[in-house]
């Protein structure tokens, strides 16, 4: 039962995060990688707030699988932003390459901070 939970959460997640880099990344004219950025960022929120809701019990392991292992899984992606970091490197845009680098790590730590703490204060 828990893989089907973890595939159903990554059925919603891919095409959601497919969607919204596309979305996102269409909005700007920039070689900044925008959408991977926004996915990630907001895939670390929802795994804050997940976790931070299970902390006090208020999400239960099927809601773990389904949500932070299933969605946030397939929502989030290194590959794509180590991909998109590289390449930025390799054009000669290294300056932004060190700003996705330190910002996407800075913002997703926030990021999953502030979603644990806004779970903490739902479930608290």
């Amino acid at each position: 039962m828990s893989w089907l939970l973890v595939m159903a959460g990554a059925a919603l997640g891919a095409p959601l995060r497919y969607l919204t880099d596309r979305a996102v990344q269409t909005r700007h004219d920039s070689v900044f990688p925008w959408g991977t950025f926004s996915v990630n960022v907001a895939g670390c929120l929802l795994l804050g707030l997940v976790l931070g809701l299970s902390a006090h019990g208020a999400a239960d392991s099927p809601a773990r699988l389904l949500l932070a292992v299933g969605l946030c899984g397939a929502l989030t992606t290194y590959s794509t932003f180590s991909y998109e970091t590289l390449r930025l490197a390799e054009s000669g845009a290294r300056l932004l390459a060190v700003v996705n680098a330190v910002g996407s790590v800075l913002a997703g730590l926030v990021a999953v901070w502030l979603g644990g703490a806004l779970g903490d204060a739902l479930a608290g």
